[in-house]
């Protein structure tokens, strides 16, 4: 038997349950006198602060600056050790999109790299003018706006650090919510929130700037994991997409079928590995599945900076069986996606039918618990380590693949204490906000209008493949990746950000945001999330400024606001950031 009893004064929420006969040296005058001394005593407050943002990305630090420039005592309390997120864990090829489209912090992050690269010290491992300055589809470096869009992961980390230091932002480190017993509430607005290490943060506003959406769920929020079918918010690219090839990572692109079975052509033999026996589903239709998964690695050629590809301790050249054929079949093009970033190194994504992207490996982890978690992040990294060091050593690979992927390694420079290797997973799709308003296709495409912009977005509608099955001709094939262009920048609505009226009113979340999951695709990239942290920070400043609840905080100042601030709203504002640009040297 189980009934709430909160503790006056200290805003504290207790679960108290009456002794079972599993307990029975304890009697029950002793159980109520720990009751009543656990209400009494004070909580373990490590401090009461006007924002306390939860997570280590992009966002998180924006958001922290961002509110330390409106005035406000933050707390950034990250379960990493390394802030940034993907932006300092691998991905230096951002995803930029149309880059008019980005101002503000996230602006000045792009500043920030661009003026480290304008020094040359910067270039320890080549000539400024042997790096090819190739962004997506623009070049890497805009001289005119002072911005650089591809970065080493190292530096990314550095202009994050410094932002902090420069705003004498309070961080805790290596920190974890409490996710069962962790949030305490009072009505609809959160007192605090407690670690794992027993440590209580108490705030005015919270923000949720983790990927997996952790404190927004243990607060109660509404959310969703996996797709949604076409028919919920009327969309065309929702649902399981079977048939639907947008990019070269499927496995049409290597001309000839491919079986799945270990002795090609006979299903009694079984199945190969990393791939599902299960059916996709009808076209259009709902599921609990989301898009794969990897690290994005940092490597390069130069043999004064290379570190050779680790053989994992689970090693299993059994899992590769599939590429191997896809090799065989005359598929090599495995460099495609290795986009040159500076000092001679790569950022590395996933490519081809059978790539990085740990498919159908990932469905458990948007609401495991932190050891399960960990499990699958370690088996990616084993399956991703695994890839490598078959390609480069097992002997029935082609020899001109092999030798070609022998002249890549880790950077030795990048990642020291994670053995060179990402600390940060890609997760491109955990849990996502159902708020106040969900984006949709439809709003990215210009179907529907979007009220109240807090950013805009404008990346192609990107999803990655999301399962790996059998075809009803014998065949194997992936499902789910989807590239589908907006038409040019799209606006973010205020609401996206916000739980429903009626849920939580002290609480903001930038980065798993109100979406549907094909809306998400696009509004997932780096830069949009530095955007959202920002202009949730400035809701939140505003709303305590006030008084009053997020969902009411008046969408015509926080739009002064986010204007002064350099944010681009809508078509035609002029992006820029806070103060002068600094002079080119």
């Amino acid at each position: 038997m189980e009934f709430v009893r909160r503790c006056e004064g200290f805003g504290r929420v207790m679960m108290i349950r009456k002794p079972s006969s599993s307990v029975p040296h304890l009697p029950l005058a002793c159980w109520i006198a720990a009751v009543i001394t656990t209400c009494l005593a004070p909580a373990a407050i490590a401090a009461r602060y006007d924002l306390a943002i939860y997570g280590g990305t992009s966002a998180a630090v924006t958001a922290a600056v961002q509110a330390t420039r409106m005035g406000k005592r933050v707390v950034v309390i990250s379960p990493d050790e390394h802030l940034g997120g993907l932006s300092s864990g691998g991905l230096g090829m951002t995803d930029t999109g149309n880059k008019a489209v980005i101002g503000g912090l996230a602006r000045e992050f792009y500043h920030r790299i661009w003026r480290h690269y304008q020094t040359p010290a910067a270039w320890v491992w080549q000539q400024r003018e042997e790096y090819g300055n190739r962004g997506q589809g623009t070049p890497a470096i805009d001289g005119d706006a002072r911005t650089m869009w591809v970065f080493e992961p190292h530096v990314a980390e550095q202009a994050f650090e410094d932002l902090i230091r420069e705003h004498g932002v309070e961080v805790v480190r290596s920190a974890w919510l409490d996710r069962e017993r962790g949030v305490h509430k009072n009505g609809g607005r959160i007192v605090s929130i407690t670690t794992l290490d027993g440590k209580v943060y108490e705030a005015a506003m919270f923000i949720d700037a983790t990927y997996e959406g952790d404190l927004m769920a243990a607060a109660g929020v509404d959310y969703h994991v996996g797709r949604e079918a076409n028919a919920t918010y009327g969309e065309e690219h929702n649902g399981v997409q079977v048939g639907v090839l947008h990019h070269q990572h499927h496995f049409g692109a290597v001309k000839v079928p491919i079986s799945p079975y270990r002795v090609p052509g006979d299903p009694a033999s079984g199945i190969l590995p990393r791939i599902s026996p299960d059916p996709p589903g009808e076209f259009g239709a709902a599921d609990k599945k989301v898009q794969a998964y990897c690290f994005r690695l940092c490597l390069t050629k130069d043999p004064r900076n290379r570190v050779e590809f680790p053989k994992p301790a689970a090693y299993d050249a059994d899992q590769y069986e599939l590429l191997l054929r896809v090799l065989q079949a005359g598929w090599w093009a495995y460099y495609q996606k290795f986009d040159e970033i500076p000092n001679g190194k790569s950022d590395c994504n996933n490519h081809g039918p059978f790539g990085f992207d740990n498919i159908g490996f990932n469905y458990a982890y948007p609401e495991a618990s932190y050891e399960r978690r960990r499990e699958i992040i370690d088996e990616h990294r084993t399956y991703q380590q695994g890839l490598l060091w078959f390609i480069a050593n097992d002997p029935r690979v082609p020899l001109d693949v092999q030798r070609g992927f022998r002249e890549w390694g880790l950077a030795c420079d990048e990642f020291a204490g994670t053995n060179h290797w990402p600390h940060q997973i890609y997760v491109r799709e955990a849990r996502r906000m159902i708020g106040s308003y969900v984006m949709t296709e439809n709003e990215l495409r210009k179907k529907k209008p979007t009220p109240d912009s807090v950013g805009m977005g404008s990346y192609t509608i990107d999803s990655h493949n999301v399962q790996r099955y059998i075809t009803p001709e014998g065949s194997v094939q992936n499902e789910g990746d989807i590239g589908v262009s907006t038409g040019g920048p799209y606006e973010i609505a205020y609401g996206s950000l916000l739980p429903k009226q009626g849920q939580v009113e002290n609480l903001l979340v930038p980065v798993a945001v109100s979406a549907s999951h094909i809306a998400y695709g696009s509004i997932r990239m780096e830069p949009v999330f530095m955007i959202l942290g920002q202009s949730a920070a400035t809701a939140a400043a505003l709303a305590i400024d006030r008084g009053i609840a997020v969902q009411e905080v008046p969408y015509a100042a926080l739009r002064e606001r986010l204007l002064a601030d350099g944010q681009v709203l809508s078509a035609g504002d002029k992006p820029g950031m806070r103060g002068a640009l600094t002079p080119q040297p």
